[in-house]
């Protein structure tokens, strides 16, 4: 009986402990020192860390008249307007030819999270591997995938949908 008890009296006691560990290392300090402060404001939070606001994008009209490119449900195929708009972006990238993108793949809300990012991945590749066809230098466009964590309408009409599978261009560097 005395061996059972002192086993308990170890396990209450690592028991306890624990506790109190737990909650010292979940507490917050109150206090902050100015240097942390000055550091935190002059890096990018995550929701603005991708957003460059003096160079724009397509989707919002704003990158020296580069178009968005859209693309038919469940498919990363460029049909003949696509390549129209990029023929006529190929033009622009050419006259600027300092210009860099980024090429950001879209999908629509539908499907699984993993397989809209490989399709975005395939969008924006399709649509960097027809400028690079158009003469545009491939280390002048980088690609990234959102699958359909950023849709530009949040409807769930065929007409929301259609305005999320794209491929934005974003200016990097003019």
């Amino acid at each position: 009986m005395a061996f059972q008890r002192s086993q308990f009296q170890v396990l209450l006691a690592l028991l306890i402990s624990a506790a109190l560990v737990t909650a010292s290392a979940c507490s917050k300090s109150s206090t902050t020192a100015p240097e942390e402060t000055e550091v935190t404001q002059a890096v990018p939070t995550a929701v603005n860390a991708d957003t460059n606001l003096d160079t724009g994008d397509s989707d919002s009209g704003k990158a020296m008249g580069l178009q968005t490119v859209h693309f038919p449900y469940d498919s990363f195929a460029l049909d003949e307007e696509s390549k129209g708009v990029l023929t006529s972006n190929a033009e622009i990238l050419k006259g600027k030819d300092t210009l860099k993108v980024q090429i950001e793949g879209h999908c629509d809300q539908r499907g699984g999270i993993q397989y809209n990012i490989a399709l975005g991945e395939k969008r924006a590749n399709a649509t960097k591997n027809y400028l690079v066809e158009m003469g545009i230098a491939a280390d002048r466009v980088t690609t990234i995938s959102f699958g359909k964590e950023r849709p530009l309408d949040a409807g769930s009409s065929e007409e929301a949908y259609s305005k999320n599978r794209r491929a934005n261009f974003v200016i990097t560097s003019k």
